[in-house]
């Protein structure tokens, strides 16, 4: 029963803005010099660690960067290279905003209900409209044309529009990163059914709300998308996240905790009502339902964040048994493999193995392995049904290392985003990236 992996490939423009507030090691590291064909290679290289696995791996495109279409519905005309002059001197951050790689987190793309726990018997994937962050809050279109391109079979999947993001209704969703899928089981395919984890920032009646960051996601919006995934309400279970987490900086669930199967590895900060929550889920799921906590004395918030355990994938392989994929960075932390070790070590957790990666660029700017990844849970009927094209393998990985190596710069600055070549260098790189992954025009200068 596979689950598919996809993963969103860095896009050329991947760069160090700092635009995503909330998120500490964006800020941490704006206005650094950024490496993105390092960046590419590196999500390649976590790609091809997660198929060796024996994963179910694919790939979604990068969004075109820098976004004129933004830019000139803000008042810039002229030509390509005007637009992009006058906006970096008269507005560098709108420039900004309409040049961040930041697509490359397909884990904010949607959040996705398999056909066994749909009451039409179709997959259902709920665009997010991203509307707290300007700069994501533009992706939702290309997102819905990228994955109506990768899942075209309206008989077994429905791709949805995002929900409005306008504040007459309180919908502020952030797709799978505040979503979460558990079992009975190991098993986490399309095959088993599952009970659907929402975790929401804020909502009308909450008693607490952050004061420092936002709260991105809201109750509502995670209502509306369980309810337009033809998910009923028996199979969900919807919480608070802590708010003193959340001005930590834990601005997404998936900073804090991370979910599989019938395992749910968490801290024990992760939720406002800590006790609450933990006895919905056994309730919900059942009493295979394991809870790995750590506690905030094992590990405090300050390294998960620094480290991104929670944002580990943690996967079911094909004999059953699970494993962690996490960044480089939880090895490197004292405090942090302890904790890994603990987990491995104790009977009671099904966690057989640990794979760290190195994905450092995508970390510099706020986003882990489960950032870098939407997880579909699929049949070998919805796998036949997809466009298998987005799918890699030995030689698909081969092919877009040459890509990336030929169309991306070493070194990237944020003041070089005004580059006119750089546009230029994108668009090409995306009209080739189209023609190998056979996804047609998705992007506005093809259209």
């Amino acid at each position: 029963m596979p689950e598919l992996n996809l993963d969103g490939l860095v896009g050329p423009t991947h760069n160090y803005a700092g635009l995503s507030y909330g998120n500490v090691a964006s800020a941490r590291n704006q206005g650094a010099a950024s490496a993105p064909r390092g960046a590419v290679l590196q999500g390649l290289a976590k790609m091809e660690a997660v198929a060796a696995l024996g994963i179910v791996q694919g790939v979604l495109p990068p969004h075109e960067r820098p976004h004129l279409p933004t830019l000139r519905a803000r008042g810039f005309s002229g030509s390509d290279a005007d637009v992009l002059s006058k906006a970096a001197k008269e507005d560098p951050v709108l420039l900004a905003r309409a040049s961040s790689a930041s697509a490359m987190w397909t884990a904010n793309a949607a959040t996705v209900v398999p056909a066994a726990d749909a009451s039409d018997g179709r997959t259902h994937l709920v665009v997010a409209n991203l509307r707290e962050m300007a700069h994501r809050a533009i992706e939702p279109p290309v997102t819905a044309r990228a994955l109506r391109a990768v899942f075209p079979d309206r008989a077994r999947f429905e791709v949805h529009e995002a929900l409005p993001a306008d504040t007459r209704e309180d919908y502020g969703d952030e797709g799978a990163a505040n979503h979460t899928r558990l079992t009975r089981s190991a098993a986490s395919g399309g095959e088993a059914e599952g009970v659907h984890f929402f975790v929401y920032g804020a909502s009308a009646e909450s008693a607490r709300r952050p004061a420092k960051f936002p709260a991105r996601q809201t109750l509502s919006a995670s209502e509306r998308v369980a309810d337009l995934s033809m998910l009923g309400r028996a199979r969900c279970v919807f919480t608070q996240q802590n708010v003193d987490a959340i001005d930590a900086g834990v601005f997404h669930n998936d900073v804090i905790a991370v979910g599989n199967g019938n395992l749910l590895l968490c801290h024990e900060l992760a939720f406002e009502d800590r006790e609450g929550t933990h006895a919905m889920l056994r309730n919900t799921v059942g009493p295979e339902l394991v809870i790995a906590e750590v506690s905030a004395a094992e590990m405090p918030l300050e390294d998960a964040v620094r480290s991104y355990l929670f944002n580990s994938q943690l996967l079911t392989l094909p004999d059953a048994s699970m494993a962690l994929v996490a960044p480089l960075e939880c090895a490197e932390n004292p405090r942090v493999k302890a904790v890994i070790d603990r987990l491995l070590a104790d009977p009671a957790v099904p966690l057989a193995r640990a794979v760290f990666m190195d994905v450092r660029e995508s970390m510099r700017n706020g986003g882990g392995p489960a950032c870098l990844r939407l997880r579909v849970p699929v049949t070998e009927r919805d796998l036949a049904a997809m466009n298998r094209a987005v799918l890699v393998d030995a030689e698909k990985l081969s092919t877009l290392r040459a890509w990336a190596t030929r169309f991306y710069r070493e070194a990237l600055l944020p003041t070089e985003l005004a580059d006119p070549l750089l546009l230029r260098e994108s668009r090409d790189a995306l009209d080739e990236l189209t023609r190998i992954l056979a996804l047609g025009p998705i992007y506005d200068f093809q259209r």
